[in-house]
């Protein structure tokens, strides 16, 4: 008998041959097919190319029996070749086709041989004209003449050319009429309802125009360590006028006190001046340098273009700037395109210190001087200053800003004093009716109402040409 492992070694070795028998099998059925694939391919592949061919010679068969046949002459007469083609015709059928039939006109044979030789008018072959026939030139009709030749002005000698060149300057000034108890706007004015004046004299209006746009506005704010409700009502304003700007307008937002400092740069983000005026929570110096940071904020404007805004919101206070009122006052009349609106902080405060008698004469004096300054800004710019004494009051004033900012009156006008010599002309603005008289408000009860023009205070002409 056998032993465990004589049977183990039995079995795996009975094991090993079938699976090689079942790997050879597998192994011939994986051929076989290939093999039946590869020839259902060239099958395939002779199948479709006997098809093109066989399509291709029936293609060119029938093209071979629409073209037309052209008769070819023999090289031998057939006399002399023994047999005649099948394709030459008959000597009837030649002298038929040759000669014309005897009872035919030779004017009607002219005009059918015309008719057999014309070629077509968009080319092909047409009768028995050849395979190719050239399309047919058109005759040109009608050409004009060519222009005669430009005289060439030859000057006298030693004269050279020159060219004459006249700069007319146009005047554009943002009028803006709003009445003086409820400061609205007032709208429907037509052309002939405005009277501009130029050193006072009368200026014809050229263009006339009503704008609502976008608005590019700088935010400037006194943030300086002087008093808190200052601080407090600047913040106030700040917000308030923050909380009405349109997804259009452009601002920037800077503060001042001994410097100038940009917290944001012109951005359309109202989240980013909230994020501004939120910066503002430790004011550093005492000193307020409101002529510096105006001159500054007006000459970065210079270079923007279009109209823009400068939002004052200060005490209209200078302690310690480097230039003078006059030098502020002059480059204020000297930047166009700008109008300031300025709002007066700290009413409150200084009312509450006068009442307790701790606002002396000297400090009394500055902060009226203050306003008339804040007042000043304003009114040469065509702009409006507002000094509230209440936090109520803001939402009405920045309304009012608003109206007046986004609705004006556009007039142009070519001045008639043309000298380029520099010097500043001031500019006014009167309303009128049909009759030329001053113009006359009514309300529904036809009680007078009294309004206000607002215009820039003038402008200072172009300098000469060195």
């Amino acid at each position: 008998m056998l032993s465990a492992s004589s049977r183990a070694t039995k079995i795996m070795n009975a094991d090993d041959c079938r699976n090689k028998r079942m790997s050879t099998m597998l192994a011939k059925e994986r051929t076989a097919k290939m093999l039946a694939r590869r020839n259902w391919i060239k099958t395939g592949v002779l199948t479709c190319v006997l098809f093109w061919l066989l399509a291709g010679l029936s293609y060119g068969y029938g093209q071979a029996q629409q073209a037309p046949t052209v008769p070819v002459p023999s090289a031998q007469p057939a006399s002399q070749s023994g047999a005649t083609p099948q394709n030459t015709p008959s000597p009837s059928a030649q002298q038929n086709t040759t000669n014309p039939p005897a009872n035919t006109a030779p004017g009607q044979q002219n005009k059918n041989q015309n008719q057999n030789e014309a070629a077509p008018e968009e080319g092909g072959p047409s009768g028995d004209n050849g395979i190719i026939a050239l399309p047919k030139k058109q005759e040109e009709q009608n050409v004009p003449p060519p222009p005669p030749p430009t005289p060439k002005v030859v000057n006298p000698p030693g004269m050279g050319n020159f060219s004459l060149r006249v700069d007319v300057p146009v005047v554009n000034v943002d009028v803006n009429v709003v009445l003086d108890k409820t400061r609205q706007f007032v709208p429907n004015l037509q052309e002939n309802n405005f009277v501009v004046y130029e050193d006072g004299t009368p200026q014809k209006v050229t263009g006339f125009r009503r704008t609502q746009a976008p608005i590019t506005a700088v935010l400037l704010l006194e943030f300086a360590s002087n008093n808190y409700w200052f601080i407090y009502d600047m913040q106030n304003a700040a917000y308030t006028f923050a909380k009405s700007l349109r997804p259009d307008d452009y601002i920037a937002v800077v503060t001042y006190d001994l410097h100038t400092h940009i917290l944001c740069d012109f951005t359309r983000d109202k989240q980013v001046v909230y994020q501004s005026l939120r910066s503002l929570q430790i004011p550093g110096f005492m000193e307020t340098n409101l002529f510096d940071a105006l001159y500054e904020t007006l000459d970065r404007l210079s270079r923007v273009p279009g109209h823009k805004y400068i939002i004052l919101i200060s005490s209209g206070r200078d302690t310690f700037s480097r230039i003078t009122l006059d030098t502020i006052l002059k480059k204020v009349k000297n930047t166009p395109n700008v109008t300031i609106f300025s709002i007066g902080t700290g009413q409150t405060a200084r009312l509450m210190a006068d009442a307790y008698g701790r606002m002396g004469p000297m400090s009394e004096m500055n902060y009226l001087q203050a306003d008339n300054q804040m007042r000043t800004f304003a009114r040469m710019t065509g702009g409006m200053a507002f000094f509230p004494r209440f936090e109520g009051e803001m939402p009405d004033i920045f309304n009012q800003i608003n109206s007046s900012i986004r609705n004006e009156y556009q007039l142009t006008y070519r001045p008639t004093n043309t000298k380029l010599d520099g010097t500043y002309r001031k500019i006014k603005v009167e309303l009128v009716d049909n009759e030329g008289k001053p113009l006359r408000m009514q309300d529904e009860k036809h009680h007078a109402l009294k309004y206000d023009v607002n215009a820039r205070d003038g402008y200072r002409a172009q300098e000469p040409v060195q």
